[in-house]
Parts: structure tokens; sequence; C-alpha cells
């Protein structure tokens, strides 16, 4: 029998909640016990169930996160869920386990839960020594909501000069991404940076001709700097 690391979710975007109410029950070591949108809601709660570990926002109305976790006595581990990078350092401060920078994709939130569940003590059990499964959506931070986008509708990515434009089969979406953060969320045998501007979706290319790729009426360049690495991409698919 799996011993189990009993938790709560406490964010008030009902979306990241989905995410990792989706994420959890992906985790056979990870039994969730409730999910609240303030920490004042989970607080008439944590006397009672004592979860081992929370999943907590930053940000939220009332009572943000970081005020909120010098309060729990005794206090659980921490594995912080944000948007925003600058509060980093005062939540190591506060002795969190990890910090979980959104959109984070299920590898990240993994290998975080993985190393807390062997902290406690428990090595892994054979039955979850697992390939983890390639993304089907990713989720992203688009304005001011959290956005979820198939990649199978994903035909390529432009750089722009402050963000990214996701040219999707249904419609175009911008996020502040870079691509490097974009390329760590895609499935990577099914995406190929071609170019310092363009990530491509290799089952939606057309043809190519000329150090063009043709994709959905789209004319994409290749760069001599990705274009060795890319055609090599090439010869593995199929």
């Amino acid at each position: 029998m799996i011993r189990k690391l009993t938790c709560y979710i406490i964010d008030d975007e009902p979306l990241a909640q989905e995410i990792l109410e989706e994420y959890i029950a992906k985790v056979p070591f990870l039994e969730l016990m409730g999910s609240f949108v303030s920490p004042l809601d989970a607080a008439a709660q944590l006397d009672q169930d004592k979860p081992a570990l929370l999943f907590l926002d930053i940000n939220m109305p009332d009572l943000d996160g970081l005020s909120f976790i010098p309060m729990l006595k005794p206090r659980p581990m921490i594995i912080l869920t944000t948007a925003y990078d600058q509060y980093a350092l005062k939540a190591f401060d506060l002795e969190v386990k990890d910090y979980l920078l959104k959109p984070f994709s299920f590898e990240r939130f993994y290998q975080g839960v993985l190393r807390l569940y062997q902290e406690t003590g428990f090595k892994q059990p054979p039955h979850i020594q697992m390939t983890l499964a390639e993304p089907r959506y990713i989720f992203l931070k688009v304005g001011h909501r959290i956005q979820r986008i198939s990649t199978v509708d994903i035909l390529f990515i432009e750089g722009m000069k402050d963000y990214l434009r996701i040219h999707t089969i249904k419609e175009k979406i911008m996020t502040l991404l870079s691509f490097a953060q974009l390329e760590e969320l895609l499935p990577a045998q099914d995406f190929a940076r071609v170019h310092r501007s363009f990530l491509v979706a290799i089952n939606k290319i057309d043809h190519i001709e000329k150090n063009r790729i043709q994709i959905a009426g789209h004319t994409i360049p290749i760069s001599d700097t990705y274009g060795d690495g890319f055609f090599k991409k090439l010869k593995g698919v199929g």
C-alpha cells in the first residue's frame, strides 16, 4: 500500500484549481482533501484534516498566501503556485518547499512533489517509476487569465518584439513567455525551432522548398543557425 501525502489546493482562480486537481489525480502518492478559493475558507478545515502539503497561491483577495504562511501552526509543507517571480526570495525565507511559476508543466510539478515525497522518508515505489506522457495541452498566462491550449492545434509560434504570437488552427494567442519557457512546456518531439523568430509544429508542415516552410498558407524561413538541427530532427520523424 502506498503511503500518501494528503494535500489542499488554495487558489482563487478556478482554472488554476482545475489544473492542479488534474495533476494531483495523476500522482498515486498524492491525495487531495480539498480545494479552496481563499486561505480563510481553508483555515476552518485545516485543524480537522491536517493535510501534509498545501499548494498555495500568493495573490488572493482578503489574505495573500505569503501572509497566511506564518499563521499556520503547525505548518504543513508548502508549495507556492504563482504567476509572479518577484516573491521567490521572500517565499524561501518562509521555508516553502518549492516555487512553481505559472504556467508550469506536469513534469515540473511531478519533479517537485516526488522530491518532497522522498524527503519524508519514503523511496519512490517501483510502480510510479513512469515515463511521463507528453502533454496534450498546455496552460499559458494570457493577459489576466490562464488559458488552456491544445498542443495539437498549434501551427507555429512567432516571436515578436516583447511577446510570442501562437498561431493555432482556431486563433492567434499572445503571451509574454520566452521561446525557452514555451519550449519547456511543449512536447519536444513535435516541435522544432527553425529560426530565431519561429518555432513550428512538425506535423503541420505542408512542404519545404528552398529553406522555406509552408504551414496553412504561411511561409516561414529556415535560418542557417537552426537549419542543421531542424533537418536532423526531420530525419528522425516517422
